[in-house]
């Protein structure tokens, strides 16, 4: 005896979008033998005595497991009656997994009912050609990924919760986000009394919405590509701190030196790119990206601590960014100035700052750590933001008097002023001290290298 699954699709909302075919279907098949895969649907009370999986919902812990789970259910079930029907929402042939692993299984023949989808509901009430625009539906469960280095537009399935809305919304870039903030429209239960279709700024995405399983969205075409590489990058971390005994040791404290060392080596790099000619990118883009692994090494950690993710971090920086740059997106406060060229916009940062974090001082919170020569430019320069204080030191004039007392007293103090000297005639001369010294260097070791012979 053979082993049947008709599988019939209720429709994307009441009964009055159920087609004569599936009710034809659902007639021929004894209520003993029909399986509801939830009844959370307008149409479900048609299989009013149906078997429902909806149980199995809570008791696995992934979505696959749950559709593993209820194909084997449907495969026994036919295997031992001969045949069962088996209803879903919307159509058999869409977004429907089970039904694509019910095919896929050998054990049992199955068989489709064509249905209506809650696609077709949509094109209707979005009034577009989907064929037209290129429209991709792809999961809501799995958008980031599925979504993937693609610029849409998208009719977004399986929106049933505030975290797959707010999943969606992190995965747009977020320059694209600040162009678009009422380019996403919300589709909540099309075909019921309810019905609504609303426009949603992007950042009240995953606030203002309160999505079920009959809501969907529609993402119009995208200025830039989702970065799905960032977000498989940041899953490869996740797998190496679990599966690799060498990053399941590491600390905050015990990356902190390949933290620096990779900084290093991007400044390497930096040295040997020649815009021009291109040479120099290649190595720039590997040793960039070799940073990029400390970074989202300590996001990972963070996030298992439970403090904070990679998209926190995303979105803390943005926020940051966008409120210290009142002249790009919005009308600067009383008190700072137009922001019309560089210093202006550089005096406004540092004022920003000072507020935004509560600080008494503009020095506050240079790190202690840094490099001499960098850690005396960034003093100056902080020193500079409050030129009308009469604090910015002016570039040296003559050098004589500090010069002779270093080296007719040479000490800690004497050569720190001649040091320090020497970073304000750079900075006043808009040279990096710190490269110039290391260029410097690197000249002298040639020319010795050069004697070596």
């Amino acid at each position: 005896m053979s082993s049947r699954v008709i599988v019939v699709g209720l429709g994307p909302a009441g009964e009055g979008f159920v087609n004569g075919a599936t009710r034809e279907a659902i007639g021929s098949v004894a209520r003993e033998r029909q399986f509801l895969r939830t009844r959370r649907h307008p149409a479900a009370a048609l299989l009013a005595d149906a078997h429902s999986f909806d149980g199995i919902y809570d008791d696995e812990p992934t979505l696959d497991a749950v559709y593993k789970r209820i194909v084997e259910c449907l495969v026994d079930a036919a295997r031992g009656a001969g045949e069962v029907l088996y209803a879903v929402p919307g159509a058999p042939a869409v977004a429907e997994r089970t039904v694509e692993l019910l095919i896929a299984d050998e054990r049992v023949e199955t068989e489709l009912i064509p249905a209506m989808s809650f696609i077709d509901l949509a094109w209707s009430r979005l009034r577009i050609d989907p064929i037209a625009e290129g429209v991709r539906v792809v999961d809501g469960q799995s958008f980031d990924v599925e979504a993937g280095g693609a610029r849409g537009p998208f009719l977004v399935a399986q929106c049933d919760s505030k975290r797959v809305l707010s999943d969606v919304k992190l995965a747009i870039d977020v320059i694209d986000v600040m162009d678009r903030r009422d380019d996403v429209i919300v589709l909540h239960h099309l075909g019921l009394p309810d019905e609504t279709i609303t426009r949603v700024a992007w950042h009240d995405l995953d606030r203002v919405v309160a999505p079920d399983h009959l809501t969907s969205l529609y993402v119009p075409t995208l200025a830039e590509p989702i970065a799905v590489e960032v977000q498989r990058f940041a899953e490869l971390v996740v797998t190496l701190r679990r599966e690799c005994p060498w990053d399941r040791e590491q600390t905050h404290d015990s990356l902190k030196r390949h933290l620096l060392e990779e900084a290093y080596e991007v400044l390497d790099a930096l040295d040997h790119v020649d815009p021009e000619s291109g040479a120099g990118y290649e190595h720039l883009e590997e040793e960039l990206g070799d940073l990029l692994f400390q970074i989202l090494f300590h996001a990972t950690l963070a996030t298992e601590a439970g403090q904070f993710t990679l998209a926190d971090v995303a979105r803390t920086v943005h926020d940051k960014l966008y409120a210290r740059h009142p002249h790009v997106f919005g009308e600067v406060p009383d008190g700072l100035q137009p922001g019309g060229t560089a210093a202006q916009v550089a005096a406004n940062w540092e004022q920003l700052k000072k507020a935004e974090k509560g600080r008494s001082s503009v020095f506050d919170g240079i790190p202690d750590v840094l490099p001499a020569l960098l850690y005396a430019l960034k003093v100056q320069k902080k020193a500079a933001t409050l030129g009308e204080l009469g604090v910015d030191l002016p570039a040296p004039a003559k050098w004589d008097p500090v010069v002779f007392a270093a080296r007719r007293s040479p000490s800690e103090k004497t050569i720190g002023e001649l040091l320090f000297a020497v970073v304000s005639l750079a900075r006043h001369a808009g040279v990096d001290p710190e490269a110039a010294l290391r260029a410097a260097a690197s000249r002298y070791r040639d020319d010795v290298k050069g004697l070596e012979g």
